[in-house]
């Protein structure tokens, strides 16, 4: 649903904030209404067909609940299962408002917010409901059971997995904070996506978001790439210009597989990130760096350290605070909501009117491993949505790689052996592609070659 048609309700005890919220909003949406009192929200709820609910989280109310808002979120989640309720909440009440997640609520917004961030929020939301909401309410009718009210969208960070709603509850507490960050997470994770989350949330949104692929500069590229160069410092410095560090000053930094870089780039780096200035290549005038730091990798730079082959004084600089992304074959039935949402999008792009996906397409989804994870399901679908002949995806329409679908297990007392399983076959499979070459076989996996012999003697391979 578009925010002009939409019709929304906000619930606060604050006129200030009211007034704020309705002149914000009055040219944006089809109706806004607001509410100084709770109490009256059954009442507004039985008379009108609301869109979207904006919730105060507290009021000067002497309901004795702990919380007015998780109560009043309670009340209206019995009454209207499906409409979106984003919870308003100060600063210092952010794991209430991460709880109230938990309950039911869509997303939450901080006061004082900022009106395109509040917007953008609104937006989502109701986007994010009406490409579920199809699927969702024909599952519904069959077996009477209300669609799940508690996800958490982002971009492509989609899921009510309790390993995702860490990874948002991180974020939200993170965010608006200057700690550098270091994501873990196999490729295709969504790193990158995080990244962006992290600085659009940050007091620096409105600075630049500088993205840095270390794993593609060469050694020589390196410092001119990032520090910047005067010009004629080399053969094709014909311009001075300034390296990413300097273009993300007083914004946000993303340095891009930072596990690949070689000892003598984390000794330039780290100097870097103690001094927080940089010395463009054919100068000697430093120049000062305000920057927010955000690092990601898919290598174990902890083991590489122990080995000698990463510095643990620059690991200490990068991870004040360190975010690990599940893989989507850890992420349950994360992978078909996913699957529902790059159904949406790419049914829009290609002319497309799909409604649902099939339940065998559904389960031949959650039985294979996504080696590539979500980057892999979002091609997939894609493909899926080209193949597809009439309004239904089906398991036929999925072209994945057989070889790579593990069994759907049940016990919980199996979940380990299936995470081994998946582990040796996927090593297995990287050395016979590489044809027993150790080095391109851990290069492909992301690990160091000590760090797979070890999983070689593991599995007796």
């Amino acid at each position: 649903m578009l925010l002009k048609n939409a019709k929304i309700l906000a619930v606060d005890d604050d006129q200030d904030v009211l007034v704020a919220v309705k002149m914000l909003l009055r040219p944006e949406v089809k109706e806004i209404i607001t509410e100084k009192n709770p109490e009256k929200i059954l009442s507004l709820l039985s008379q009108n067909q609301f869109d979207l609910i904006l919730l105060d989280m507290n009021y000067k109310s002497s309901l004795n609940t702990g919380n007015e808002g998780i109560f009043w979120l309670r009340k209206i989640r019995e009454i209207n299962k499906t409409v979106a309720v984003i919870m308003i909440t100060a600063y210092g009440d952010i794991d209430l408002a991460v709880r109230s997640v938990k309950e039911g609520a869509n997303d939450f917004v901080l006061k004082p917010w900022r009106n395109e961030r509040l917007l953008e929020t609104l937006a989502l939301s109701l986007e994010v409901g009406s490409i579920l909401k199809a699927g969702s309410n024909k599952k519904d009718s069959k077996s009477g059971t209300p669609p799940d009210s508690s996800l958490k969208v982002k971009n492509l960070l989609l899921g009510n997995s309790e390993a995702m709603q860490d990874v948002l509850y991180k974020i939200e507490k993170i965010a608006p904070t200057d700690a550098n960050i270091l994501i873990l997470g196999e490729n295709g994770t969504g790193k990158t996506e995080v990244a962006k989350l992290i600085h659009q949330k940050s007091l620096r949104y409105q600075k630049p978001f500088v993205h840095a692929d270390l794993g593609s500069l060469t050694e020589s590229l390196f410092e001119s790439e990032l520090f910047g160069h005067k010009k004629g410092a080399f053969t094709d410095a014909r311009e001075d210009r300034a390296g990413r560090f300097e273009s993300a000053h007083e914004g946000t930094l993303f340095l891009d597989e930072i596990g690949n870089i070689s000892l003598p780039q984390q000794a330039k780096l780290l100097s870097v990130l103690q001094n927080r200035e940089v010395t463009r290549l054919g100068t000697n005038a430093p120049i000062p760096i305000d920057i927010r730091l955000i690092s990601a990798t898919n290598v174990p730079i902890k083991e590489m350290a122990s080995q000698n082959q990463y510095r643990k004084d620059l690991i200490y600089r990068l991870n004040t605070i360190e975010i690990t992304l599940p893989p989507l074959r850890m992420r349950g039935n994360d992978v078909t909501l996913l699957a529902e949402y790059f159904m949406k999008i790419y049914g829009e792009k290609y002319h497309k009117n799909l409604v649902e996906i099939d339940e065998k397409a559904k389960t031949k989804l959650r039985q294979y491993a996504f080696p590539g994870n979500v980057r892999e399901l979002q091609h997939s679908i894609e493909r899926a949505v080209i193949m597809a002949d009439n309004q239904v995806i089906t398991a036929r329409d999925l072209d994945l790689n057989s070889s790579i679908e593990i069994p759907v297990i049940m016990s919980q007392e199996s979940s380990t052996l299936r995470i081994d399983e998946i582990e040796k076959s996927t090593i297995l499979k990287a050395i016979e592609r590489h044809e027993g070459n150790i080095t391109k076989a851990a290069r492909e996996l992301g690990l160091t070659r000590t760090a797979l012999y070890r999983r070689l003697g593991k599995y007796d391979i």
